[in-house]
């Protein structure tokens, strides 16, 4: 059987205003903190995750908090983010929220496929909400602000920026195998998008791939997407990723472990950081269901220094 990514794990994204992101991704977007972490590479900074009421793979929007720039949009980058509600009539009632909440959005459009509304966060982070028609499981959370039949299910699809498809497409088909899927004209009509599945496809597994050549290249910072990672079931796949990579000689960071998941980070042909991950063990690892996120969460390797590393970090409230 061929080797199988199965959807989107997670996007990590750039925030420069910790306390700001915590206040719009809880209480404008609904989403339950399941984990309050630090970046196990620079514990100077907060690693926040946002996802559903039982922190389900394919649901983490995760964030860095680092004092940058806002970013200069451009191609070779994670473009924006799909985030999965289950009708349109929750698309209408977005609408009506998020210009209560004072954040901009479009109309109710038809995009790439699906009914979908396109807004940015106040550090500028770009998303597509979409109607996915309600298909497989949701978790909502009990304590978010937004009615439980419209709270957002997880993410996908992602969109990609490049500027050269072909050794995009080489890496995702061959290396990574996904399927090309269909291909539609971009949303200013200058071009085309090619979208790329894995696993059982929908939206929750895509990639959508615009060729644009005559962008700059982006550079990242505040509003940013750092990173995007890939579901891969268990750690007997991930190390036949592992081995995979290394049989085509694409350069990776080897297997880390994150504690929460295991990690295989490496970038495609146009510079994008990819990552694939492991679905478990998970953000029960070590705290209970019922209270995540409350309390600063440090993995075995970081604990012994907590108090040197909670006493550098800034209040979030």
């Amino acid at each position: 059987m061929t080797l199988q990514l199965t959807g989107i794990h997670h996007l990590t994204a750039i925030t420069a205003d910790a306390p700001a992101n915590l206040r719009f991704y809880t209480n404008t977007l609904g989403l339950r903190l399941v984990k309050k972490t630090v970046n196990q590479d620079d514990t100077s900074a907060y690693h926040l995750f946002y996802a559903d009421g039982e922190a389900t793979p394919g649901t983490d929007l995760t964030f860095f908090d680092w004092p940058v720039g806002r970013e200069r949009r451009g191609t070779h980058s994670v473009a924006r983010t799909g985030l999965r509600v289950s009708s349109e009539k929750s698309l209408g009632w977005w609408q009506e929220h998020l210009k209560q909440s004072g954040v901009a959005a479009s109309e109710i459009a038809e995009i790439a496929g699906h009914r979908a509304i396109d807004f940015e966060d106040p550090e500028g982070q770009r998303f597509r909400l979409i109607d996915d028609g309600g298909k497989g499981d949701a978790h909502p959370w009990a304590k978010s602000p937004v009615p439980a039949e419209h709270q957002i299910r997880g993410l996908g699809p992602i969109a990609l920026s490049v500027p050269d498809l072909a050794p995009t497409e080489l890496v995702l088909t061959k290396v990574m195998n996904m399927r090309q899927v269909r291909d539609h004209a971009s949303a200013d009509g200058n071009g085309h998008v090619h979208v790329f599945a894995m696993g059982e496809g929908g939206p929750a597994a895509e990639l959508h791939v615009a060729v644009e050549p005559k962008l700059q290249p982006a550079r990242q910072g505040a509003g940013a997407v750092h990173h995007v990672a890939f579901r891969t079931p268990d750690l007997d796949s991930m190390h036949e990723w592992t081995e995979r990579l290394a049989s085509v000689r694409l350069p990776s960071s080897g297997e880390v472990e994150r504690y929460y998941f295991r990690s295989l980070y490496f970038r495609e042909p146009n510079g994008i950081l990819f990552e694939i991950a492991t679905d478990g063990p998970g953000f029960t690892a070590d705290e209970p269901l019922e209270t995540l996120g409350e309390r600063l969460a440090l993995p075995p390797l970081l604990e012994p220094k907590r108090a040197s590393i909670e006493a550098k970090l800034k209040p979030l409230v």
